[in-house]
């Protein structure tokens, strides 16, 4: 999150109002994560990862997950719930805590560095970039930049609202604003669009409104991260 939202997203967890949370794996997820053909053993990062169940689906799979959250109320929620024993550690600036495949480091999302995380195969963005402000966006994927590797893929998910201005081939298409945050590092592939009617309690009782649930892989371009040389994998969160 942003500094200016962090107070308010501890307090949200702290409250247990929490309905953001889903209590079943992302299907979405499950149906288009294997068109990006990762490896066995594949790193992926999480951000801003809540107590998602979608990272144990991810460890099931047999990849290494990294998520990060700012809230310690959200990590030791989500190793109860899962019955797990997690180890934990200062690292830098943030707790590290580890069990099996899964680790999360609880911590400041903007105060993360590529040192922290080390190796990172995939970003997995079920909903920090939408959590977050517009005008806190840019700043979030221009810090993902800095921090990914430079053949680091990402797997977006979105919800975008339907404008009733635009056409239906646009609003099924890329959003403007996914073409202007990424485009520049990233080619983007729309790989599925969804339209869900959903309540909209802002327009009162029994109004919905139509949203449209998508999935983007994003495949960076070559040549746009060669200020970054690939690093070994010798983060903290490798070095137990």
């Amino acid at each position: 999150m942003s500094s200016r939202d962090n107070a308010l997203w501890q307090q949200c967890w702290r409250d247990q109002k929490t309905d953001f949370h889903q209590q079943e794996v992302n299907r979405l997820l499950t149906r288009f994560w294997r068109g990006l053909d990762l490896a066995q053993g594949s790193r992926v990062f999480v951000p801003l990862c809540g107590k998602s169940l979608d990272m144990i689906w991810l460890a099931q799979q047999g990849y290494e997950v990294i998520g990060l959250e700012l809230s310690p109320v959200a990590v030791r929620a989500f190793f109860r719930e899962n019955h797990m024993q997690p180890n934990r550690r200062k690292v830098g600036q943030f707790t590290l805590w580890q069990s099996g495949r899964i680790s999360i480091l609880c911590g400041d999302y903007f105060s993360v560095s590529r040192a922290d995380l080390g190796c990172i195969d995939v970003v997995y963005d079920r909903a920090a970039l939408t959590a977050l402000p517009e005008d806190i966006r840019r700043l979030y994927v221009a810090h993902l930049k800095l921090i990914l590797p430079a053949a680091c893929k990402v797997f977006l998910l979105t919800v975008e609202d339907a404008d009733e201005s635009e056409t239906r081939e646009v609003t099924l298409g890329a959003s403007a604003e996914i073409t202007a945050l990424y485009s520049e590092a990233f080619e983007i592939e729309l790989a599925h669009v969804e339209s869900i009617l959903e309540s909209d309690p802002d327009r009162g009782e029994g109004i919905a409104r139509c949203s449209e649930h998508k999935v983007y892989r994003l495949i960076p371009k070559q040549g746009c991260h060669e200020q970054h040389e690939a690093d070994p994998c010798t983060s903290s969160v490798c070095n137990n």
